[in-house]
Parts: C-alpha cells; sequence; structure tokens
C-alpha cells in the first residue's frame, strides 16, 4: 500500500489527474491525502479546488474535517481497510486550518484577514484533543503540562545537537550523481538469430536489433516491465520495436494511456521498487508533460538520497528528423537539453550492433538512462558482425583519418561517412568518430583523434545554440593540452535555431547535409 500527501493548490497539477485516474484504472492501493487549508501559498484555494468544483465523484473520494484526529483516525483506516482489500485507491479530502504564514519569510497577514487569522486557534487539532482526553479522564493537566515541556524540551536540545554539527564537505557535492560502474554480463543472442529470419540475410535493421535486445532482457530478467503508448501486439508500438513481445510476456509489455508524466513517473516508481521498467514515449518530442518527472524525480534520486535510493529506469524514445513530414512535433532532437539534465545517462546509437548493445549496458545499470532512438536509421539495413555489450562513455572510430576529426552521432554518423568519402577523393583522410553515448562522453577518444588531426569538425543535427556540439568544440578549445592542438578554428555543423516544418523541402534546407559538412572540412584546411 502507498500513500500520498499533496496540499489543496497542487491538485490543480496535471499530475495529480494523472495519478489519481491510473490508480482507479489499475485499482492501486493508493490513499491520497489532500490536505485543504484554503491557500496555495497567498491564493484562496476554495473556488479552484477540483473537489469544490465537482470534478470527482464521491465513491472515491472521502471528505473530513481534519481538525477531529478521531474522525482522522475512523476514516483513514477506513481508506487502509479498503485499499489493503482490493477495494482500490481513495482520496481523502482533509479540510483543516493554516495556523500560521506559509514560510519564515511569508507574512499572512499581508493576505489574510485579521479575524481570520485570530479565528485559526478555534480549529488546532491538538488543543482539541486535549479537551476531548480531558474530558474522557484519559489525560490530566498535569500530565499535559508536563507532555509539553518534554516535548518543548526534546526540541530545543534537537536544535543545539544540529547547531554543532558540521557543515558539509564541499568535495561531497559531486557525489551521488551516478553510481559505481557496475559489471555487464554479455547479451545472449548472435546476429545470425537474426539474419536467418531476414528477408534476404542482407544485413539488420535498428528495430530488429532492438526488438531482440528487449526479447531477451525480458528472458534474462524477471523484473523488467515494459510499459508505453501502443507497445502491445497487434501494433507492437508504432516502429515496431515491441513486436511480438507483449504476446511472449503477458502482463509485462503493457500499453500504458497517453500520458507521459504517468510513463516517467510509474518508471521512477517501479524503479526504485527493485523492478527493471524499460518505458517507451512514442517520440522524444511527447516528453514535455513527462519533464517534471524526468528532471526533478527520476534523475535526482540517488543523489538527493547520498545513494539510498537508486532509479535504474530505461527510458527510449524514436527521435530526430530526415524522415519528411514530421514536423516539429515528430522530428525535434533537442540533445543538449538532455546532455545538461545531471545524473541522466544519455545514448544514440547509429547501427543495429550499436543499438543492441547500448540497450544491453542501459539493462543492467543502476542509474536512469534515455536512448534515443534515430527514425531515418531505423529501418536501413546495415551489416553487423557480432553483438555485444557497448559500455556507456566509450566512443567509436567509424573512419580512421589523419587530417580532420569529425564528431558525430545518431543520424550525424552517415553524414560524416558520406563527407569523408568524399573528401577523399581530394586528399584529405577525415576521421569519423560516433561518440554513440553524449553522458558520458569520451572526451579522451576525441582528444586521442586531434593528437592525429590536429582540426575538429563536429556534425550535430538539434539546433545550434546549447547543442552539445557546441559542448564538444567548448570543451576541447577550453583544455590547454587541447587547444595546443588546433591547427584551425572548430566547425560546428547544426541546424539553425529555428523549428522542423512540415514541407520536406524546408525541412532539408534546415537540417545539416553532406555539402554543409564538406563546407565545413575545407574550412579547417584553409
Amino acid at each position: 500500500m502507498a500513500l500520498c500527501a499533496l496540499g489543496d493548490a497542487a491538485t490543480r497539477q496535471g499530475e495529480f489527474y494523472e495519478a489519481v485516474c491510473f490508480a482507479l484504472q489499475e485499482r492501486l492501493p493508493i490513499i491520497f491525502v489532500v490536505e485543504d487549508n484554503g491557500y496555495g501559498i497567498s491564493t484562496p484555494t476554495s473556488r479552484l479546488l477540483p473537489f469544490r468544483l465537482g470534478v470527482f465523484g464521491d465513491d472515491f473520494v472521502i471528505r473530513l474535517d481534519a481538525r477531529d484526529v478521531c474522525e482522522v483516525l475512523k476514516r483513514g483506516g477506513e481508506a487502509i481497510a479498503k485499499a489493503r482489500s482490493g477495494g482500490g485507491p481513495t482520496v481523502l479530502w482533509c479540510e483543516m486550518d493554516r495556523l500560521s504564514s506559509h514560510t519564515s519569510s511569508d507574512d499572512h497577514r499581508t493576505y489574510r484577514p485579521i479575524e481570520e487569522i485570530e479565528a485559526l486557534a478555534t480549529g488546532d487539532p491538538i488543543p482539541r484533543l486535549v479537551e476531548r482526553l480531558m474530558a474522557n479522564g484519559d489525560l490530566t493537566a498535569g500530565a499535559w503540562t508536563a507532555m509539553q515541556e518534554e516535548i518543548r524540551s526534546g526540541v530545543e536540545e534537537a536544535y543545539r545537537v544540529v547547531e554543532k554539527e558540521p557543515c558539509p564537505e564541499p568535495k561531497t557535492v559531486l557525489e551521488h550523481v551516478f553510481g559505481p560502474p557496475v559489471p555487464h554480463a554479455p547479451p545472449p543472442f548472435r546476429p545470425d538469430d537474426l539474419l536467418a529470419t531476414s528477408q534476404d540475410g542482407r544485413g539488420l535493421t535498428m528495430v530488429a536489433a532492438i526488438n531482440r535486445a528487449f526479447q531477451a532482457a525480458l528472458e534474462s530478467f524477471p523484473s523488467m516491465l515494459m510499459f508505453g503508448e501502443d507497445i502491445e501486439d497487434p501494433k507492437g508500438g508504432v516502429f515496431g520495436l515491441t513486436a511480438g513481445l507483449s504476446r511472449r510476456f503477458p502482463g509485462r509489455v503493457v500499453n500504458s494511456p497517453l500520458a507521459e508524466g504517468t510513463i516517467v513517473g510509474l518508471g521512477v516508481g517501479l524503479a526504485a521498487a527493485g523492478f527493471r521498467p524499460v518505458f517507451e514515449l512514442q517520440f522524444i518530442d511527447f516528453v514535455g508533460p513527462g519533464f517534471n518527472q524526468l528532471a526533478n524525480q527520476m534523475t535526482t534520486l540517488r543523489w538527493r538520497s547520498k545513494g539510498d535510493w537508486t532509479c535504474p529506469l530505461v527510458l527510449y524514445a524514436p527521435y530526430g528528423a530526415y524522415l519528411p513530414a514530421g514536423g516539429m512535433w515528430h522530428s525535434q532532437s533537442n540533445d543538449g537539453l538532455w546532455a545538461h539534465t545531471p545524473g541522466l545517462r544519455v545514448a544514440i546509437p547509429s547501427t543495429p550492433e550499436d543499438a543492441a548493445g547500448l540497450f544491453w549496458a542501459a539493462f543492467q545499470g543502476e542509474d536512469p538512462s534515455l536512448v534515443l532512438i534515430p527514425k531515418h536509421l531505423c529501418r536501413v539495413r546495415m551489416p553487423v558482425q557480432q553483438f555485444g555489450v557497448v559500455p556507456f562513455g566509450r566512443a567509436a572510430v567509424r573512419r580512421a583519418g589523419d587530417d580532420v576529426t569529425l564528431v558525430c552521432w545518431g543520424n550525424g554518423r552517415e553524414l560524416g561517412e558520406k563527407a569523408a568519402e568524399r573528401m577523399a577523393n581530394e586528399g584529405v583522410s577525415v576521421e569519423v568518430l560516433d561518440l554513440r553515448t553524449l553522458v558520458p562522453c569520451d572526451w579522451a577518444a576525441v582528444e586521442r583523434s586531434l593528437q592525429k588531426t590536429g582540426r575538429l569538425v563536429v556534425v550535430h543535427e538539434d539546433n545550434r545554440t546549447c547543442g552539445f556540439g557546441q559542448a564538444v568544440i567548448a570543451e576541447m578549445a577550453s583544455r590547454p593540452e587541447c587547444f595546443d592542438l588546433l591547427l584551425s578554428p572548430p566547425q560546428l555543423v547544426a541546424r539553425p535555431d529555428a523549428h522542423i516544418p512540415f514541407c520536406p523541402n524546408l525541412e532539408y534546407s534546415l537540417l545539416p547535409d553532406v555539402e554543409r559538412v564538406l563546407s565545413a572540412i575545407r574550412v579547417t584546411m584553409e
């Protein structure tokens, strides 16, 4: 059973409605305790509260006077019994008083009528309880006085102890953002397993490799659960990433509502409780409603608990453009945004081998991971040699070279390889370095390549300002040992700061292409 306590103002948050709806849908044993004190800091909530607006029915909402401790005990006990018997969730609407200002920096005398403030003492539940106990002969005046003195002394002693506590060492502030590395078992599948079932044996798609990795993980890790929009059969996800899995693993591969806050929030809870959630966001563009859970819950749990709690949640989503007519709501990448979120490991594969290998590492990790799958490359057949674990933070040299280092990831890998082939005809040797993961980033691999070439070009499809490509250039330019290697100014090939349009020719006019990459390489050679 679970208990969730919140204030009355928070009932207007969308995630509250998502949580209540999902609890009712699944008949979850949860009690929502809504502390209705009539204010959201200084804003009266009487006209805003969904219970007063008639949004919810009476079948799962219990209204009670929380100034009466016995009433809270009685109605709370009923809710607990209901939850434990499988009766589903209850919302306890607890009407009460806020006896003081919102915080020590707030003065409620500036926005509450003085008559209201003076009347608050009559609603204090402690004097009310004391009066009842004394009337029943269960408490004497002397015992109550002694009890108050004991509490007062205890509080003062606690303050004295805390005042003497030393401040934390500044060096510890960076601890527990991520946990220590964990060993990875190799994946129990081979390319031959998939090639035998492919149409012509000419290679594998990223979709096939990911699907096989999911299947093997569900077989290998009993605590793994999958959840997302349309992931059940017969649909199997809009890109077919989970095709066939809900038939093989009923109850473990489950459709979610159209509610990203629910998807990410449920994943956080399950991960904290010891499960291995691998949850799908249908497109990374849709993460907005779940961003609060991602940035404020999923990625902070280890750090704010000093490692006592972990969140091994794997989120994955198709991402990126180069698939015409997706428009601004189906073509985003936002690499810089995800890399900017502390506590989140970010992977962007560009081959079937890397997709399977990165997922296999993420499945066994102890920190939250976001795996972004380039839609443009999803169904491109590529040769596959061997599946293995691809550790986060290890880049891959796709093509060796001596003159220019071209750093890329995701869809940029294809552009980089094509540009390198073209430049070879001009006598320029380009080394193509695929980062594979942005967090952690293999800075050492970039530096090693620069030691050979002395020239740097970075390609990313995210918009230019604050994209991860700018971070790569800034990192290399700010390190004296790397800056001294540069023979020319680094170049960034990125999308201008504009949204992806629907019209294909407009989309391609914005996105990095081979010609832009070639121009950047030539600039570094001047």
